[in-house]
Parts: structure tokens; sequence; C-alpha cells
């Protein structure tokens, strides 16, 4: 039992961990169930499972997200539910060859430290305009106020071990909902048992899925979900010892799973590694906390789902991505000493930050120059400027 206290805590900080990660996940899953018109309990169902099942497997804050290339596609290019389920089961099949071959081990081998340093800058740089841009505005003047207050709470108790800061900006979000968006009759009336739906996936949606959905995605899940989240797990939890290869399983065993039960496509991230960890997760129990929540609003508010959803305003969304996003790049201080080291991680996040493909671009490009740019790294000493 000692053991397993070890790996899976409940507790005031697991509880306010748990919260780390939601600015990044909840407004995806909401933009793909809108647009692709998708079963609601199954993929918040689905998503709080996979979320529990990652907790207990790896004893630390190892969250799901879903898969964040697939998701833009699909919500701005209102992507069918088959192909998207296709598009799932594909990218679980790469992922499962890269893993049994032991290629996944070869590509951590040859990306260099700087290059995943570079696009950790570089999602960090994401994560943090989104949350600027699109969250905290959402709701004009009442929004920044909300944004305002959020924000100086969490600075006020960031690292605060016996009140930390999460579950009360989550309270002042829930909050502001009831008093400006909800009321406890809407919510109520949209209480009620849904389980997930069974499908079955065509191997034509499978071949579309790939070519549409899983090949723009792959470049970004190497880089981020696998490169960068096992560089972020060996910063914070160097104990865990957790290797590329067991992430690439566990990322390529979701997607397996998923497609056939009604979930979204999903992987691992170090965004919300960052961002668990950030808001006082240090075990597995912030994660299962995490997927429990999803878990309960599949489960009994799956069925009034856009009124469930109004309960997590973006303002405070947004305050909680921005912290991750920091909390992200803030990783890359162990590499700012050395110049070289520093203009790779400029490169590859600037790259990784405003070009399409961005991610494979800026891998490609900064492991290139690591290995074969020496005069562009180390300029002559003897220069006349």
């Amino acid at each position: 039992m000692s053991w397993l206290r070890e790996r899976i805590r409940f507790d005031r900080n697991e509880l306010s961990g748990a919260f780390g990660d939601i600015g990044t996940d909840f407004p995806l899953l909401v933009g793909m169930i809108l647009a692709a018109n998708l079963d609601a309990p199954s993929v918040l169902i689905i998503f709080g499972a996979m979320q529990v099942m990652t907790g207990l497997v790896y004893g630390m804050p190892m969250p799901v997200q879903p898969l964040k290339a697939m998701a833009v596609i699909v919500i701005t290019q209102r992507i069918l539910p088959n192909v998207l389920y296709g598009g799932g089961l594909a990218i679980g099949v790469v992922m499962l060859l890269l893993t049994v071959t032991g290629l996944i081990g070869w590509v951590a081998r040859i990306v260099p430290k700087s290059v995943v340093r570079g696009v950790q800058f570089g999602l960090g740089m994401q994560l943090a305009s989104l949350a600027l841009k699109d969250y905290v505005t959402a709701d004009a003047w009442a929004g920044y106020a909300l944004a305002a207050v959020a924000f100086v709470i969490t600075l006020a108790l960031l690292g605060n071990r016996r009140f930390p800061p999460a579950p009360f900006i989550i309270l002042l979000g829930i909050v502001y909902a009831f008093a400006f968006k909800l009321n406890a009759g809407a919510l109520a009336h949209a209480v009620g048992l849904s389980l997930p739906q069974l499908h079955r996936v065509e191997w034509a949606d499978v071949l579309t899925g790939f070519f549409v959905l899983a090949l723009p995605q792959l470049p970004l899940s190497l880089g981020n979900s696998i490169l960068a989240s096992q560089r972020v797990a060996e910063d914070l939890f160097p104990e865990k010892k957790v290797t590329v290869r067991k992430i690439s399983l566990t990322y390529s065993l979701m997607n397996l799973v998923s497609p056939f039960v009604g979930g979204v496509p999903t992987c691992h991230g170090s965004g919300g590694i960052a961002g668990h960890y950030t808001f006082g997760g240090r075990t597995g129990g912030s994660v299962v906390i995490y997927g429990a929540l999803y878990l309960t609003l599949g489960l009994f508010f799956g069925g009034g789902f856009s009124t469930a959803v109004q309960l997590f305003p973006k303002p405070v969304l947004g305050v909680i991505l921005l912290f991750e996003a920091l909390a992200l790049m803030k990783l890359v201080r162990d590499m700012l000493s050395n110049a070289a080291d520093f203009f790779i991680i400029l490169l590859v996040g600037l790259i990784a930050f405003g070009l399409p493909y961005g991610y494979v671009i800026g891998v490609v490009l900064g492991t290139l120059i690591v290995y074969f740019g020496k005069q562009i790294l180390e300029p002559p000493m003897n220069s006349d400027l």
C-alpha cells in the first residue's frame, strides 16, 4: 500500500494540479464535439477513462490530451466523425509500429536536447498566444476582470502547498458562470445517465484519416508528445525513469481503443505535465482526479453538454493555460548559458510557433544545424566585427 501511496495521492495539491491542463484540453474537446457532431458523453467518458489509466500506469502527472493538429483540422474543416475515428486508429497503428520496431528510440537518440527544448519553447509560445488572444478576451470587460482576479490569485498562491491556487480560481469561474451565464435549474435539467456508444471503423475511413489527419499530426506528436514529454518527465520526475518507448506505447494503445468507443484521438504532452506540476500535482493522483471530472461530466451531464461547459469560463481557462505555457518555456533555462544551444532553441521555437508544419521543419532543420552547421553555431573568435 505504501508503494501505491507514492504513485497515487489524493490531497489538496493533487486536486489543484488536476486543473493544470484543463485550459488546453477542454476548449479543443468542446470544439471537436460541436464541429463534428460527436456524441458528447462518449468523448468525455473515454477521455476521462484514459486520464485515469495513465495516472495509474505512470504514477506521476502524465496527462492525456486531444491531438492538437487533428483537433484544429476537425474544427476548421468539419471532418466527419468516421474519418476522425479512422485517423485516430491510423496514428495508433503508426505509433505502435514505431514502438515495436525500436524506431522511436532511434529518433530520440538522434534529435539533440536543444532541439527538443526548442519544441517546448515553441509550444509554450503557442499556448501563451492562445491564452491571451482568444481565451482572456472571450467575455469582453467582464472577462478581463475575471481573468485579472484569477491571475492575481494564481500569482499569489503559486507554489503554496497549503493553499494551492487552482481550486480557488476554478471556484471563482463557477461563481462567475452562475452569476452571468447559468442558472441552477438549467444545470439540474441537464442531469441524466449516459454511456459510451460503440462504433465500427471502416478501412476506407482509416485510409482517409491517415492522409487527412494522421500525417499532419505525426510531426507534432514525435516532437511534443513523445520527445518533449520524455524530456519534461526526466526534468521533473527523474526517479520515474520514463522512456520514449513507454510513452509511445501508451500513446498507441489509447488510439487503438478509443475509436471503437466514440473517443477522440489522444496523446501525451509536455505542456500537460508542466501544467499539472505547476499547480501542485506530484503523483498520478492529479491525473486520476482530472479524469474523474470528465467521467462525471460525461456520465451524468453529457446529455446537457452545452449547459455544463459553461461552468468553466474561457477567461479562467486562459489564465491556467498562460501559467502552463510559462512553466513549459521556463524549462529551457538549463541550456541558456551556451550560445549555440540558445540559438537552436530560439530558431526551432520560432519556426514551431510561426510556420505551418513548423514542428517538423524546426526539428529537421535544428537537428541538421546541430550536426552539420558548426560554423553557424560557433563563429570564428577573430572576427573583424
